[in-house]
Parts: structure tokens; C-alpha cells; sequence
């Protein structure tokens, strides 16, 4: 709900703000995820997390299976409260500048709620269809979505998505957080290009 919102609001307000600001804003943003994930490098599970009275009435705790570490994995989650704002903030991102922001989702996911690095990267993917559909409704009423090419990038992206989800619970969270870390570099990299870049 909270990413759909954002997501909206940002596509709407794309053509109110100049993209060179989206791009050095967002990017500062990515620094300071990367800042706090590569704190947590070392912990391959969120350890002492105390649930506040709200994500305990949202009954935000689950399990699964680890396949690297061969075990069952409990977890609970907690600041429900900020997690919908940070949503929001994600769905700006992901509305603003086209783009299906899991790095600022899995920043959120981690961070702010505590949840294990594998069910935040799949959570986050799950997410990340809803959200661009909410931005896409709203650039293709405007006449801003190039509909020729969304037919092979949905064939590409279906098949880097299955190939993804079968590989990430035979890798152990350490590694899955080196290569979330490599990819927000990237992402950082890409938006001060493109911020420096853009007329």
C-alpha cells in the first residue's frame, strides 16, 4: 500500500521537478544504505529483535527453511511504523525515476524492520511488480511509456527472476549481502552519472 502510494505520487510529480536533483537525491540515499548494510556484514541473522506493540498486532514474524545454513529460520519484525513511510520514500524512487527501487526496499526491509536478508531480497521482488504497475498506469496516461519494449524486457527479466530464486537460498546471507552491496555501488555510480549527465 505504502510503495504504491509513493509510486504514484512520484510519477505524477516527475514532470514538476528537474531530474538531475532526483538523481544526486537518490543517490545520497544509496550512500547512506550502503553505509548501514555494510555494518551488518557479519551477522548472517538479525539477532534480539524486540517487537513494539503495532508489528505485534500485525503479527510480522514468519519462518522458512535456509538451505546454506540447513536450517529452520524463526524471525519477528519490528518499527512497523517507520517501515510504511520508508515504503513511501521507496515508491518515490521507484515512480520518480522509473526505476523498481528493491535497493532502497531491501535498505528499508533490513534496517528499519530487521528482517533476514533472504526474505527481504524475495519480499522486496515481490513488491517491486505492484509498485511499477502503480507508475506505469500513470506514465502510460500521460503518453510516456514506449509500450515496444516492454514485451522483451518482461521476457528478460522473468528469466533472470527464476534463475535468481532458485539460486539465493543455497547462498549463505553474507554473500547475498556482498552482491546487495556491489549492486547499490552500481546504483550509486549510475545516478551520479547520471545526475552530472543530464541537461
Amino acid at each position: 500500500m505504502f510503495t504504491i502510494t509513493g509510486a504514484i505520487i512520484g510519477a505524477t510529480i516527475t514532470s514538476f521537478i528537474a531530474p538531475r536533483l532526483l538523481y544526486f537525491f537518490f543517490a545520497a540515499f544509496l550512500l547512506t544504505s550502503f553505509y548501514g548494510l555494510s555494518g551488518h556484514l557479519k551477522e548472517d541473522f538479525p539477532k534480539q529483535v524486540k517487537q513494539d506493540r503495532l508489528s505485534k498486532w500485525l503479527e510480522l514474524r514468519g519462518s522458512y527453511y535456509d538451505r546454506a545454513a540447513e536450517k529452520q529460520v524463526d524471525y519477528e519484525m519490528t518499527n512497523a511504523h517507520l517501515g510504511g513511510p520508508g515504503m513511501i520514500v521507496a515508491g518515490l524512487a521507484a515512480g520518480m525515476l522509473g526505476i523498481g527501487a528493491g535497493a532502497f526496499k531491501v535498505s528499508i526491509h533490513e534496517l528499519i524492520l530487521k528482517m533476514p536478508s533472504k526474505v527481504s531480497s524475495t519480499t522486496s521482488n515481490f513488491i517491486i511488480g505492484i509498485t511499477a504497475l502503480a507508475g506505469a498506469s500513470v506514465y502510460f496516461a500521460t503518453g510516456l511509456l514506449y509500450v515496444g519494449l516492454v514485451a522483451p524486457m518482461a521476457v528478460g527479466t522473468t528469466i533472470g527472476a527464476v534463475a535468481g530464486g532458485r539460486v539465493l537460498n543455497r547462498l549463505p546471507n553474507r554473500i547475498v549481502r556482498y552482491l546487495f552491496l556491489v549492486i547499490v555501488c552500481g546504483l550509486i555510480i549510475q545516478m551520479l552519472y547520471r545526475g552530472i549527465t543530464s541537461p
